[in-house]
C-alpha cells in the first residue's frame, strides 16, 4: 500500500506572493492542487499546510478526485512538517511518498517509477543529472575550482521510502537533525540506507521565483492531460 505526503507549508517569500506558495495560482489552479491530483492512485494523502491556512488548502483541493485526504498543520521547517504528516499516515502503509507541492509538473508516470524502484531498495528519489558546469567559490565570490559534474544529480521529489524505514528514521531524529535536513533522503542516507536515483526525464521544476512560475505555467498548458 502506497501513501503520500504533500509538503505545502512553505511561505513563498522568494516568490513574492501575497499568500503561501502552495496557494499561488499557476496555470489556472493552485500549486498544491496540481501536485496532489497526480497522487490520486495512492491509498491516502496527507497534506502539510501553512499554519493558519489549513482551510484554504482544503478548499483548494475541493472537486478533485482524490483518495482519503487529510490536511495537517505544518511545522517550523520542511522536515518538521513531514514529521507531523507522517504521524497521520495509516499504520498499514508499506510505502510512503513525499512530494513538494511546489513541483506541479510531477506526473503519475514518474510517481510509479519511484514506487517501482522501492521493490529492491529502502528509498528512491526523483532526480536529474547535473548538466551545467559547476564552480566552487570562496566567501567573496571568487572561483576556487571547477567541480567535476560526473555522477552529480539534483535531488527532486517525489521521494519514496519503505514505511518502516521512514518511520524509524523520523522516530530517532532529534530537533537539530530535522532543522538542518533539507530532504527526507538525506536523513535516510545518514541512517545507512541505500537510495536509488530515478531519472525524472521530463521537467520537474520547483517553483521558487516568479520566473519559475511563468515557465511552469507554460509547460502545464502544453502537458498532456493526466500524463500517464
Amino acid at each position: 500500500m502506497t501513501h503520500a505526503i504533500i509538503v505545502a507549508a512553505g511561505s513563498g517569500s522568494r516568490l513574492g506572493a501575497d499568500r503561501p506558495k502552495a496557494l499561488v495560482d499557476v496555470g489556472g489552479a493552485p500549486l498544491v492542487a496540481w501536485s496532489v491530483r497526480a497522487f490520486a492512485e495512492c491509498r491516502s494523502i496527507v497534506v502539510a499546510a501553512p499554519p493558519g491556512h489549513e482551510e484554504d488548502i482544503a478548499h483548494a483541493l475541493e472537486g478533485l478526485r482524490l483518495p482519503p485526504t487529510t490536511v495537517v498543520t505544518g511545522g517550523a521547517t520542511r522536515q518538521h512538517s513531514v514529521g507531523r504528516a507522517l504521524d497521520r499516515v495509516p499504520a498499514d502503509a508499506r510505502r510512503i511518498l513525499v512530494h513538494d507541492a511546489a513541483r506541479p509538473l510531477v506526473t503519475p508516470r514518474l510517481i510509479r517509477s519511484v514506487v517501482d524502484a522501492l521493490a529492491d531498495e529502502d528509498g528512491a528519489i526523483a532526480a536529474s543529472p547535473v548538466a551545467d558546469t559547476l564552480k566552487r567559490a570562496d566567501g567573496s565570490g571568487i572561483v576556487e575550482e571547477t567541480v567535476d559534474r560526473a555522477g552529480l544529480w539534483r535531488a527532486e521529489t517525489p521521494q519514496g521510502f519503505r514505511a518502516e524505514v521512514m518511520r524509524r528514521v523520523f522516530a530517532e531524529a532529534d530537533d537539530a537533525l530535522l532543522t538542518r535536513s533539507t530532504d527526507c533522503a538525506s536523513m535516510v542516507e545518514r541512517a545507512g540506507h541505500r537510495i536509488r536515483l530515478v531519472d525524472s526525464v521530463t521537467p520537474n521544476i520547483k517553483v521558487t521565483t516568479a520566473a519559475d512560475a511563468v515557465v511552469v505555467a507554460a509547460l502545464l498548458r502544453i502537458a498532456p492531460e493526466g500524463d500517464a
